[in-house]
């Protein structure tokens, strides 16, 4: 039986990888707001796209903004899942109609491609896709 468990630990970037991880953050809310905005668009219309198809709107918006090249393609995908997550939970009655995200509240970005990821135990460091390596405050053992 495979048993599946996360962990947190705080980071402590150097300033230019803090200024990097600013710029993703920012970019994955750009995504996010302007998958909203073409959702609402369409939901007026009676129609309902995809989070595939949004995924596939995603490669045609990159050359139209080359900052959002930058950014780790998963966590630009990883803003449109949560973005399909909050509408599947407003139409099942669990949550208000998703919001779009302001500048410097909860600004944040998810990585979830295990492969990109390397950890580092014995010097509390992990690499992080177009980051680089990042030291972290280990408090327990990772294992596994």
């Amino acid at each position: 039986m495979e048993h599946r468990q996360a962990f947190q630990f705080q980071l402590m970037p150097n300033g230019e990888q803090q200024r990097q991880m600013r710029r993703f953050a920012g970019c994955a809310r750009y995504v996010y707001n302007k998958a909203l905005a073409l959702k609402k668009e369409r939901y007026e219309k009676k129609e309902h796209p995809t989070r595939f198809q949004l995924d596939k709107l995603l490669v045609r918006w990159k050359p139209e903004t080359p900052w959002l090249r930058e950014a780790p393609a998963h966590a630009l995908q990883q803003a449109i899942l949560d973005l399909d997550r909050a509408y599947t939970n407003f139409f099942e009655r669990r949550a208000k109609f998703p919001k779009f995200h302001k500048k410097g509240v909860r600004d944040s970005f998810r990585e979830s491609d295990q492969k990109c990821i390397k950890l580092e135990q014995g010097n509390n460091r992990i690499q992080l896709p177009k980051i680089g390596w990042v030291r972290y405050r280990n408090s327990r053992e990772v294992l596994g």
